[in-house]
């Protein structure tokens, strides 16, 4: 009797389980076991397109990778030759390089990256982002060089493209030709 109760315990849990993806045989012409398919992930988002609370909560989970990995592992001495800034959120192309750099990380340390998948993370990945990031002409250039000086400063970028509008000529009311202005010497 005791045995008939465990075996029907046993059927109920295998019935409440989850569904079985498609079936082995459906090649044959079996039919499949059904169910929905498997939920996939979001699609990650560059961190920049990203706005509001949605912005910030991306930043602060990235801040805390870098604060608490990156940097003391990888960060090495603050020297002109790579520099470092204390305020790195403000710089955006930093931010950029840094959450592309932490997407990989996630990536590459999944168990589905097998075992070589963090090496291709230092390879492919890291050593060229901290290159960039910290180069003596990088966007953290105009900031600390020595831990003795800290210093924030956002360098200016190039100025917007300079682009011919088509406008109307106030004094005969025609449409300009639309053609860019010749430079002058």
């Amino acid at each position: 009797m005791e045995q008939s109760a465990q075996q029907a315990q046993q059927l109920d849990h295998l019935a409440t389980g989850p569904t079985p993806g498609p079936s082995p045989f459906a090649a044959f012409g079996m039919p499949g076991l059904g169910g929905p398919a498997p939920a996939a992930p979001p699609e990650p988002r560059p961190i920049l397109e990203l706005e509001g609370e949605e912005y910030e909560d991306e930043l602060d989970a990235l801040s805390d990778w870098v604060d608490d990995f990156l940097m003391p592992v990888y960060g090495a001495e603050v020297t002109t030759a790579a520099p470092w800034c204390l305020q790195w959120q403000e710089h955006d192309d930093v931010v950029a390089w840094l959450h592309a750099l932490w997407l990989a990380y996630q990536q590459y340390k999944d168990p589905e990256a097998g075992l070589s998948g963090l090496f291709v993370w230092h390879r492919d990945f890291l050593t060229h982002a901290i290159a960039a990031i910290r180069a003596p002409g990088g966007p953290l250039s105009a900031c600390m060089t020595s831990p003795e000086r800290p210093a924030h400063r956002i360098l200016p970028g190039p100025p917007p493209s300079a682009r011919t509008e088509k406008t109307d000529t106030p004094a005969t009311g025609t449409p300009g030709s639309g053609e860019p202005d010749e430079p002058t010497s």
